[in-house]
């Protein structure tokens, strides 16, 4: 077969007409299955053989990585589809004859070995032949939807009980699979990856192709899917228009973000980066937009705002007062915290002592401080520039 094949290295193709072309490529796809079954199976006897053990390999899928530089994952995905083709002997012979594809012969012994046990093998030989059957009109991405309702075509009575416990399995899976990673690369972007169950994914992707749509009416382009820098952009724009008052309370705030902004910026006479509440900073224009936002909350330093001081007249610190706390502590003021989210209000002089509810006799501190600054077996002691530190008493 090698030798075939080295016969035609020097066969020029540029001869070849787009029949001649499109009838060779179909042929050689199906060439390039056949001898992937031949390899398998050869694989698959030399595990049985243990081949490599003479030179000390741990098994014949690591002395063919070695031998053939071929990756480890790749060399033991072979020898399992070996192994799996010769108990599915109708994929096998359907793989040998070029009649299927290596990844749907994957698909196909993947979704018969998924059936549950009591399925007779009559039937699970009749799920098998009817997904080869299919093979023909789709590939091994819609071969694996197919294959999830191959009870139906077995046991139909059983279908919809099957796929609801399939369901559920996955969703609990989902579940535990949730995560999102974010990192600042420090050069004014953000990065991140996440994993989400796919109901709240379908629901995520049809709010940015929203976004991301052509908004001229009329647009009569052929729709296209968005690329993935107008998703990125539809997501930074989903992010900026979630309603606050659907927003969670953290520290008896939503959890928006402030923008702090000098007065002169925000009109335009000077250019000074506008700057969040938990830090970071950006550039002017993008400040007085965000200022603008719906959902942002703008701190105008320097200029009109609203009243802050409300003396005696209230126990606890108006929401607006809890903002300007934000903008101006920029996160818990207990020496050595980091902490910039779910911060607290706390008087500087308590409240039963004749303390004021103004900004001045008030500092943020996250709850764990808050809760030491409430604690009689801990000294509180607040520093000039604003700072408190906290020690145990003897």
């Amino acid at each position: 077969m090698r030798a075939s094949a080295a016969s035609v290295v020097d066969a020029s193709v540029w001869s070849m007409d787009a029949a001649e072309t499109a009838a060779t490529l179909t042929e050689l796809t199906h060439l390039a299955a056949q001898v992937a079954e031949l390899t398998a199976r050869v694989a698959a006897h030399a595990d049985d053989l243990h081949v490599g053990a003479e030179v000390g390999a741990s098994s014949a899928a690591s002395w063919l990585a070695h031998t053939t530089n071929t990756t480890r994952p790749a060399a033991a995905g072979t020898v399992k589809l070996g192994h799996s083709l010769e108990a599915h002997p109708l994929t096998r012979d359907a793989l040998a004859h070029g009649d299927v594809l290596v990844d749907q012969a994957r698909v196909i012994v993947h979704a018969v070995d998924q059936l549950p046990d009591h399925v007779d093998t009559e039937l699970a030989e009749q799920a098998e032949a009817h997904l080869l059957a299919e093979a023909a009109h789709h590939d091994a991405k819609a071969l694996r939807v197919l294959g999830k309702h191959l009870v139906e075509v077995i046991a139909p009575d059983e279908a919809d009980a099957r796929e609801a416990a399939i369901l559920e399995a996955e969703e609990k899976a989902a579940a535990k699979a949730c995560h999102l990673a974010m990192y600042d690369d420090g050069h004014g972007k953000t990065h991140g990856r996440f994993t989400i169950p796919t109901a709240e994914g379908a629901v995520l992707r049809k709010m940015l192709l929203a976004f991301a749509a052509p908004k001229h009416q009329a647009a009569t382009t052929a729709e296209r899917h968005p690329t993935a820098d107008a998703m990125g952009r539809a997501f930074a724009e989903l992010i900026l228009h979630i309603p606050a008052e659907h927003l969670p309370k953290t520290g008896s705030l939503p959890a928006t973000m402030l923008v702090l902004i000098d007065e002169d910026s925000l009109l335009g006479r000077v250019e000074k980066a506008g700057v969040l509440d938990t830090g970071e900073k950006f550039n002017p224009a993008l400040a007085r937009r965000l200022a603008c936002e719906a959902e942002i909350i703008p701190i105008v330093l320097g200029g009109a705002s609203m009243p802050l001081d409300v003396g005696r007249a209230r126990r606890l610190h108006t929401k607006h007062q809890r903002y300007a706390l934000l903008a101006r502590d920029h996160g818990c003021r207990a020496q050595g915290c980091d902490r910039t989210h779910g911060l607290h209000a706390h008087h500087t002089t308590r409240w039963p002592d004749g303390g004021h509810t103004t900004v001045d006799d008030a500092i943020t501190l996250c709850h764990w401080h808050h809760q030491r600054a409430h604690d009689t077996t801990y000294e509180t002691t607040y520093l000039p520039n604003g700072d408190v530190t906290f020690h145990r008493r003897q």
